[in-house]
């Protein structure tokens, strides 16, 4: 629909990171106006990514008023497309902006394909927009998000020019995040009221059955969420987002669904509106879409996988090792300044997936710990263990898998294995951060993972950069990073032990907590890093750190409102009256003694633990660790008497829903 220098224009800035030419604004606002009036829309929005970690999004009618009155015209203007300006105050802002300083604005960004949203009722064009404050400060996900891809581009660009390329194409992180998710009938999620206000069971005692016979894992897929998982896809594709995958996941009602992978600034946005048509499509199918990341105790939690990488169209993906990995020595470059990143900064990357819901999950059986460690698997890892001895002469071979059955082929065999216990893993071409939270943006680790790989790039070119002999300065400079930062590289069992107290004399940090981990954003180093690539100020970090502190202690009071909630007015009733009934029992017929003395011990207990964590409450104050060390604790007294009861209270008198109920009946 564009003219050909429009468009010229428009595929420049998506393809090579070209500021966007002024003067097509309007061209491309009245196409994109013409081809939403075609489908139906009559009113577009500026979709924004506040520190929520949520979508927003304000709605405006495309109409206005003739100048006659009697008639209305249907317009959109470049300014308009261009900047909007929704009102900053309610937003999260971390202390950049006070409640009386409103004003926001959102800003078009040409690299996001805009869309359209559709329901029952009308048609709502969306563009992707960054967000920002009156007086410039980042306020949202993706405006650091886009500023870290132009760092990565910058310095991947430096390294690449040293290896001779003359044509070096705009390079871009690519992301394609797994997500998982939990799927609950609403009959059963709406008698909840844990689920309904906090997506996550903060009372169950565990099912007879959970997931010890790895029966679910990859098994078939019910009829009812198979037909959820073909309306989620037929909404994903209707707006250009394309799934790749598919299955059932570890615990019974689990599953996952993954896309394919794209640039990281689309992705990002794409796996914001994956969430809410996961929501959205759920409801439809009369089922809850839980994305909290450890929804149900003692059965696997909910990750977001997220795959990332980094190339461009001219020198492809750059994290790919080919099949010598000890010949190529750019890969191994750009490898190394990969090792020497997550070692360097482990502490930042830790605090970007740190959140009250993923604490549950991680170093629990089903993620990866919260110590932050590489696999590279056994052909990388004997390549840098060559490099370290003086310098990488051969690599071991993928090989050939032969299954020992005549009518079966034999398989092409991968030169390492895969490594499910690591928070960062090397699959083959591209690095796979595992420690993500089911429920999070993938925008603050994809920040994150590019500024750091930017600043180590920066690094190895200033190594490099006018050496005599690059081979022998690549050698000395890679053998110097595996020197300092190798001890990140650990190929074993991230759930045991022996790791922790490995890590721990290998001196690698273990933020167990959110609360542990928060404070690394305004850490000396974290700044000056961020400042030096131009991502993040000082106080656009601080402000982040507030946020998400704040948000952390707010997570948790929902959660302590609602264990006092349900504890006072459903099951302290429930357990009082069984108490009764057993009492009346014992008094005509004398049976029941023992269940009686279980019951009446269990409520006083329950009771007293919710004084206990009323008076924990109310002196939490405003400190993150306060609240891990007093109210979480206090919260898990009160379930721990309440899950008791469960099993003693008769089934038709629980007041809750059951585990055995909501996660095997779909």
């Amino acid at each position: 629909m564009l003219s050909k220098e429009a468009f010229a224009s428009v595929i420049d800035t998506i393809e090579n990171g070209k500021k966007l030419d002024g003067s097509v604004a309007d061209e491309v606002a009245e196409k994109m106006r013409e081809w939403a009036d075609s489908k139906g829309a009559t009113h577009f929005t500026h979709v924004f990514y506040p520190l929520t970690g949520f979508s927003a999004e304000k709605h405006d009618s495309f109409y206005d008023a003739s100048g006659d009155g009697a008639s209305a015209i249907s317009k959109f203007t470049g300014a308009t497309l261009i900047q909007g300006e929704p009102d900053a105050s309610s937003f999260p802002n971390g202390g950049i902006r006070g409640t009386h300083e409103a004003r926001g604005y959102t800003a078009w960004d040409p690299t996001s394909p805009a869309y359209l949203t559709e329901n029952a009722n009308g048609i709502t064009l969306c563009i992707p927009t960054s967000f920002v404050s009156w007086t410039g400060e980042s306020l949202d996900k993706k405006t650091p998000l886009l500023k870290s891809m132009a760092a990565v581009n910058k310095q991947a660009h430096r390294i690449l020019s040293l290896f001779g390329h003359d044509e070096i194409a705009h390079i871009s992180s690519s992301a394609g995040p797994e997500q998982e998710y939990f799927l609950v009938d609403k009959g059963f999620a709406n008698a909840r009221p844990d689920l309904v206000a906090g997506c996550r069971t903060l009372f169950g005692a565990a099912p007879p059955k959970g997931q010890e016979f790895d029966d679910h894992y990859f098994g078939v897929i019910p009829e009812r969420v198979m037909s959820f998982m073909y309306d989620v896809d037929r909404e994903l594709f209707k707006l250009g987002i394309p799934t790749k995958t598919r299955h059932n996941e570890v615990a019974p009602g689990q599953f996952e669904i993954a896309p394919t992978y794209e640039s990281a600034n689309v992705a990002a946005d794409h796996q914001q509106l994956m969430m809410t048509v996961l929501k959205r499509v759920a409801d439809q199918h009369g089922l809850l879409c839980i994305l909290n990341e450890k929804p149900f105790a003692g059965l696997n939690g909910s990750g977001k996988h997220v795959n990332w990488s980094l190339g461009n169209r001219t020198q492809k993906n750059l994290m790919d090792p080919g099949e010598t990995p000890h010949e190529n020595a750019q890969f191994l470059v750009f490898c190394g300044a990969v090792i020497r990143a997550v070692d360097k900064y482990a502490p930042l990357l830790r605090s970007v997936v740190a959140s009250a819901g993923n604490d549950h999950r991680l170093g629990a059986n089903e993620a990866p710990p919260a110590i932050i460690s590489i696999f590279l698997g056994d052909q990388l890892n004997d390549v840098m263990e060559q490099i370290k001895g003086g310098g990488a002469t051969t690599s071991k071979s993928r090989g050939v898998l032969n299954i020992g059955v005549d009518s079966l082929p034999e398989l092409p065999k991968d030169a390492g294995d895969r490594n499910r216990t690591s928070p960062f893993a090397f699959t083959g071409n591209r690095f796979e951060f595992r420690a993500v939270g089911s429920n999070q943006s993938i925008s603050g680790p994809l920040v994150a993972l590019n500024t750091i790989l930017a600043d180590s790039l920066d690094f190895i070119a200033n190594k490099l950069e006018g050496a005599a002999d690059l081979n022998a300065a690549i050698q000395t400079t890679l053998k110097d990073i595996l020197d300092t930062h190798g001890r990140v590289i650990f190929n074993g069992d991230g759930y045991s032990e022996e790791w922790h107290a490995e890590a721990a004399e290998r001196g690698l940090p273990n933020l167990k907590t959110t609360a542990d981990a928060l404070p690394a954003i305004t850490s000396p180093e974290v700044v000056d890093l961020f400042e030096r690539m131009d991502v993040l100020s000082e106080t656009e970090l601080r402000s982040r750190q507030e946020v998400y502190s704040e948000q952390y202690c707010a997570f948790i009071n929902v959660e302590a409102n609602l264990v006092t909630e349900m504890g006072r007015t459903m099951i302290f009733p429930a357990a009082a009256a069984y108490a009764t009934q057993l009492a009346a029992a014992k008094a005509a017929t004398g049976i029941g003694a023992s269940t009686l003395e279980k019951v009446v011990s269990l409520t006083n207990e329950l009771e007293s633990s919710l004084d206990k964590l009323e008076a924990a409450h109310s002196a939490a104050g405003e400190e993150p660790m306060v609240w891990k060390d007093t109210v979480l604790p206090a919260m898990l007294e009160v379930r721990a008497a309440a899950d008791a009861l469960e099993a003693l209270v008769p089934d038709n008198a629980w007041p809750l829903p059951t585990y055995q109920e909501m996660l095997f009946i779909k």
